[in-house]
């Protein structure tokens, strides 16, 4: 996650949020109170938060995933784009930040539209995609970076034909870029990067919002 995303210059980046970000006032105030925690920098950027609301809209998504909790924000963006119809499964280890979350989805009046799930996310959807094959048709992972295949697995298998799955970081601070970064989590990415290109069940396109933002529709 990134509280803005990493790769626009300061300037435009501002215009960006300006004019091309309509936020909520709740999703603006808990995105306030997650900035003044010590991991803050887990909050997604309120214009990848705009970017998801629009993908889920125009892709009239009513089944969604959301694999990384952590305060609620990318989970009350879904259930205010979805709308009263609209079901999300979301899945977190935390029960003080997602105590945050809870206020916040009752405040706005979605909370029994979002299934809390609170375990390793591993697990979580390991359970689901032996049972609930094709039945979602949104996915998004930004949880524990280790995982991250296991979570794309997890979710091919869960979301329908024409579903999408948005994976968070898959730029990672643009240190994939450069040869002299040989950190563990960049050489993941690296890794994971390079599985996805070459994955032909999906139709790829990365975005250089937030901290990079890998969209596959699952074919």
């Amino acid at each position: 996650m990134t509280i803005s995303s990493s790769f626009l210059p300061e300037g435009i980046r501002t215009y960006l949020v300006q004019h091309g970000v309509r936020e909520p006032e709740i999703l603006a105030r808990l995105r306030a109170e997650t900035g003044t925690l010590a991991q803050a920098h887990y909050q997604i950027a309120p214009e990848e938060g705009q970017f998801l609301s629009w993908l889920l809209e125009t892709t009239g998504t009513r089944r969604a995933l959301d694999i990384g909790t952590f305060t609620g924000y990318s989970a009350l963006v879904a259930a205010l784009a979805m709308g009263p119809e609209g079901r999300i499964v979301t899945c977190d280890v935390s029960d003080e930040f997602t105590a945050i979350a809870r206020r916040y989805w009752q405040e706005a009046e979605v909370e029994d539209r979002i299934d809390l799930r609170l375990g390793p996310a591993v697990e979580t959807v390991g359970r689901l995609a032996e049972s609930e094959v094709g039945s979602f048709d949104f996915a998004f992972i930004d949880a524990d970076k280790e995982n991250y295949p296991a979570y794309y697995e997890a979710a091919l298998t869960l979301l329908r034909p024409g579903g999408t799955v948005a994976i968070d970081n898959t730029l990672w601070r643009g240190k994939v870029a450069d040869p002299a970064e040989t950190g563990s989590k960049t050489r993941l990415f690296r890794q994971f990067n390079a599985f996805l290109h070459a994955d032909e069940r999906v139709t790829l396109t990365i975005v250089p919002v937030g901290d990079g933002l890998t969209l596959a529709r699952k074919r």
